[in-house]
């Protein structure tokens, strides 16, 4: 089998490209790259202290699962380009990439043009850290523990769309809380979303799967990049979310809609 997949270059996806490339003959990755230090080097996120701050978690918790980035196996050709140069690139660049059995897609900027035209072609995976259709848009699970729901912290593998995290999805995965703090439980829901879809890519089962629609009337926020402020991150901070405290707010959560069979 042969699988392309448009991601990003932080551990976190490294990770994934090297658990694709284990169960297939060729991998081909296009990364879209950034710092590998946000918060602390100014680029897709402004170098300032609580930025740097709430980012120094995030690169805690991403290093507790998946350690630092690093080499490639031997069975993946890579191209790399600036983060939001993907829509831009020709069909003549990506055409060794082109001809694989399956795409997945994983922390790439928004796809235009061409680009999302054939991979909605191939039905392209898609996945969506969030749970979808309640959380769409970006950053979805720090909004949903900034606004307490820790129980919608989790991915959605769905297939790609041309809208923004609209295709019609195929389950969510979810973590479980052990004794994670909540940079812990939101990296986690990493882990389950790759170590799902990986698994049932290897099976077969995801090929089995029947999209479902997504439902925007049970919407209950709809994020962009620019909301994601450092007086936001402040009052994240000023919420002491602790593993007690989300525990506390699963065990009272009210229940909701999963796609079966979802992954927890």
């Amino acid at each position: 089998m042969k699988i392309t997949v448009f991601t990003s270059n932080q551990p976190r996806h490294i990770a994934l490209i090297k658990r694709l490339a284990a169960i297939s003959t060729q991998t081909f990755a296009v990364l879209e790259c950034n710092t590998v230090f946000p918060g602390a080097v100014a680029d897709f996120i402004k170098k300032t202290e609580v930025m740097r701050q709430y980012f120094d978690n995030v690169m805690r918790a991403e290093r507790y699962f998946y350690g630092d980035i690093g080499f490639l196996p031997n069975n993946v050709q890579t191209v790399s380009v600036k983060s939001g140069d993907l829509s831009q690139l020709s069909k003549d660049v990506l055409l060794e990439a082109l001809s694989s059995d399956l795409y997945v897609v994983f922390g790439a900027s928004y796809i235009r043009g061409w680009l999302v035209d054939f991979l909605v072609q191939k039905k392209a995976i898609n996945i969506h850290m969030g749970v979808s259709p309640y959380y769409r848009g970006a950053a979805c699970n720090f909004w949903a523990l900034f606004d307490q729901k820790p129980e919608y912290v989790g991915a959605t593998i769905h297939l790609l769309s041309k809208g923004l995290d609209n295709g019609e999805m195929l389950y969510h995965a979810l973590p479980t809380l052990a004794d994670e703090d909540p940079f812990l439980f939101s990296m986690k829901a990493v882990e389950a979303a790759q170590i799902s879809l990986v698994g049932r890519i290897e099976s077969g089962d995801l090929f089995r799967m029947n999209g479902v629609p997504q439902d925007k009337s049970v919407e209950l926020r709809y994020t962009r990049n620019s909301d994601f402020t450092d007086e936001i991150v402040a009052e994240f901070f000023s919420l002491g979310l602790s593993n007690a405290a989300l525990a506390e707010q699963l065990k009272e959560s009210r229940e909701y809609s999963l796609i079966s069979p979802f992954y927890l």
